[in-house]
């Protein structure tokens, strides 16, 4: 990683380069078939941010649609090769949180903390970049796997408004890429930042807190603790652990259910539940 918190180029031919992240058994689970595809791509962003533009970009007309399981909300899949390796494109629904308040929030939250997604694409409207970036910093408590597409730049610039990319990189901690997808304005160099991402030559170092309170990392760390016992293997425990203490309903629901064990069943057979506090609850 570089000092200054920016997003780490690593060395070709490093151990798992290409190496998938993704896991095969949660995508199926999620309705995610990856059978002859080496990497797959989670689409997220607000309402309104060229998202579904970008999508259509980069997929052309290998695309189709679909439920996801279970649900009524629609899933859009698409595809492509890039660099010598092929990539199933997930378009997410479009939200402006992961906080599940939605159906389309819990969607889109449960395929990137439980599909691990090799790279997932944060599409922000560089003309209200601060409204966006509210997803941009709950997709990075997930994942470093992520690239920002700073999207409808050339209505920024027709704004007179002007953003330090670099910058934002920096201190975002992965890689940002200015697009106008409309135009296809800076496609192509998503695309290299999705494959290099993909690939492991870009290894994201995200902007995350660091400064919680000691009662709070206490909390958080025997909440991790029970929930890493009870569900052997299952990523991102820590964000869990934050999700029940600040009272989410339907990671709780999860948690007492047992439904963290279904989408988790590859690194455990047994499906366990654990009895939370009654000071976890809302």
């Amino acid at each position: 990683m570089s000092k200054n918190g920016s997003p780490q180029r690593t060395i070709a031919g490093a151990p798992c380069e290409t190496c998938p992240a993704h896991n095969i058994g949660n995508l199926k689970k999620l309705g995610i078939n990856m059978d002859d595809w080496d990497y797959v791509v989670a689409l997220a962003g607000n309402p309104n941010t060229g998202k579904s533009t970008i999508f259509n970009t980069i997929t052309g007309l290998h695309q189709h649609t679909g439920n996801w399981p279970g649900k009524t909300v629609t899933r859009a899949e698409g595809g492509l090769e890039y660099g010598g390796k092929r990539y199933k494109i997930v378009d997410l629904p479009g939200t402006y949180s992961l906080l599940s308040t939605s159906l389309d929030e819990e969607v889109a939250r449960d395929f990137i903390l439980f599909g691990q997604p090799d790279v997932t694409v944060i599409v922000t409207d560089a003309t209200r970049l601060e409204r966006n970036l509210n997803l941009v910093l709950q997709v990075l408590e997930i994942t470093n796997r992520a690239v920002v597409a700073l999207n409808l730049m050339d209505e920024a610039r027709r704004h007179n408004l002007t953003i330090d990319e670099r910058r934002l990189a920096r201190d975002l901690g992965v890689p940002v890429v200015p697009t106008a997808a409309r135009s296809g304005e800076g496609i192509p160099d998503l695309l290299q930042a999705i494959h290099e991402v993909a690939t492991g030559k870009v290894v994201g170092r995200p902007h995350r807190i660091q400064s919680e309170p000691p009662a709070l990392k206490r909390a958080v760390a025997e909440l991790v603790a029970e929930i890493e016992k009870a569900f052997p293997g299952l990523p991102n425990a820590r964000w869990v652990a934050l999700r029940l203490l600040d009272g989410d309903r339907r990671i709780i629901e999860a948690v007492k259910r047992g439904e963290l064990g279904d989408l988790n069943r590859g690194a455990s057979e047994q499906v366990n539940t654990i009895e939370l506090p009654l000071e976890v609850a809302p």
